[in-house]
């Protein structure tokens, strides 16, 4: 099993930047997959981007590409994300989620783990 703590959440204005992290613990961080999620009100939980076991390869929903970049440390069993040319539309509740095995996916349901999540709001 895994444990994932999100944090880095908070209020900023439109066009400026936070950093996300997710912090795990209880397995072999390096054996999963990782992916950012989020989630706004009255709307389904959407994919933001994922990284392989890795680090090498990335991907990214066509809203956030260019503006948003997720990375790891397999060493201290850390995801981010750092988001910049933050849009209110990014507003939402953040949650990172673990799979196990190399690739990367896109769908929630594939995803074992999940974190409590952290909320972003971009105020206009």
């Amino acid at each position: 099993q895994v444990q994932l703590v999100e944090s880095g959440g908070g209020l900023v204005q439109a066009g400026g930047s936070l950093r996300l992290s997710c912090a795990a613990s209880g397995s072999t961080f390096s054996s999963y997959a990782m992916g950012w999620f989020r989630q706004a009100p009255g709307k389904e939980r959407e994919f933001v981007a994922a990284i392989t076991r890795s680090g090498v390869s990335t991907y990214y929903a066509d809203s956030v590409k260019g503006r948003f970049t997720i990375s790891r440390d397999n060493a201290k069993n850390t995801v981010n994300l750092q988001m910049n040319s933050l849009k209110p539309e990014d507003t939402a509740v953040y949650y990172c989620a673990a799979k196990p095995g190399a690739v990367i996916v896109i769908s929630s349901g594939l995803y074992e783990y999940w974190g409590q999540g952290t909320q972003v709001t971009v105020s206009s």
